[in-house]
């Protein structure tokens, strides 16, 4: 469980790593309140920022932790073998103790195309399937690297499967967005690294650690696990941070404002951000949606229109 009174963490397959800010915080409760439930979840951000890890986390805190977690690839699966992924011949997916997977991990679902889409669409419960036969029974946790919302109007994703899948969506925020995070991240990494290779654990300079905390890392969490194994292979930190220096002159000029429109960066963006109080209110709350109205201070009408305009039906949060 996120530890609220002080300093929250991730867990992966090496074992902890340390956040204290804010908005990891909060990703952290969000998790620790919704994994025992068996609301579909989808997990958007940024490519390395740890969506996987946060996968699996949800995965161990929920009810379906004894049964299989089924981790499907989305990117260049085909409709002829994406209904055999799901599992709908029940067989291809049991474990040495002939367990069915409580739980299906959809990574980067935005790469489906839309037969595979479609074919997803009708494998989910009330999405068209006739009943007792290609029933998706498993929780449903999804990632993506993909802007939804843009995807949707280009019509490249479908729009009632995208509200299926994010009956809570979680947004892991970038590493430059959780700069208080980098010293704790790098320690784990120089750690975890130097005894996989089985080398003396270094220790980072002031000026090293100044150099990460003012760097964009484009890359996220991954880059930063990247350029610490560098580190703990060559034994020495100066080699690393030039690189990092010169990667940040060589990045690409961010494109013309002109190729924007502002005004529809601002209602997603808008959008985006109601979702994300709505969904901290609910969490506090442990779903109580007249508490919840309470304290985003709306009316319960209000309330409950809006969860239906962000894809909640009644069944699913009662």
């Amino acid at each position: 469980m996120a530890n609220l009174a002080g300093e929250s963490v991730i867990q992966n397959d090496a074992g902890w790593v340390p956040g204290a800010s804010d908005t990891i915080r909060i990703v952290e409760g969000m998790v620790a309140e919704i994994a025992p439930t068996n609301l579909p979840i989808l997990l958007v951000g940024e490519s390395g920022t740890g969506k996987e890890v946060f996968a699996n986390r949800i995965y161990q805190l929920s009810r379906q932790s004894e049964r299989p977690l089924a981790r499907i690839s989305c990117a260049s699966m085909k409709s002829a073998t994406f209904s055999a992924e799901l599992g709908f011949d029940s067989r291809t997916r049991r474990d040495h103790n002939g367990n069915e997977p409580g739980t299906v991990f959809l990574d980067e679902i935005g790469e489906l195309d839309a037969a595979c889409q479609r074919d997803l669409l009708c494998a989910l419960p009330d999405g068209g399937a006739m009943p007792g036969r290609g029933i998706l029974n498993a929780r449903l946790i999804s990632t993506t690297s993909r802007n939804m919302d843009e995807e949707m109007r280009a019509g490249r994703f479908r729009g009632e499967l995208y509200y299926r899948i994010s009956c809570v969506c979680l947004r892991l925020p970038p590493l430059r967005e959780r700069k208080e995070d980098i010293a704790a991240l790098a320690d784990f990494f120089l750690k975890k690294h130097a005894a996989e290779l089985s080398r003396p654990r270094p220790s980072l300079r002031p000026e090293t650690l100044q150099v990460f905390v003012n760097y964009p890392w484009p890359g996220n969490i991954r880059e930063l696990e990247n350029v610490v194994r560098e580190i703990v292979v060559l034994g020495d930190e100066t080699l690393a941070v030039a690189e990092l220096g010169t990667s940040a002159r060589k990045r690409t000029p961010a494109p013309a404002l002109g190729s924007y429109s502002l005004k529809a960066a601002s209602r997603a963006a808008s959008r985006e951000a109601e979702r994300e109080l709505i969904m901290q209110a609910l969490a506090r709350t442990r779903w109580n949606r007249k508490r919840a109205a309470q304290e985003l201070q709306i009316s319960y009408k209000s309330l409950l229109y809006k969860l239906k305009q962000i894809g909640f039906q009644d069944s699913e949060v009662n």
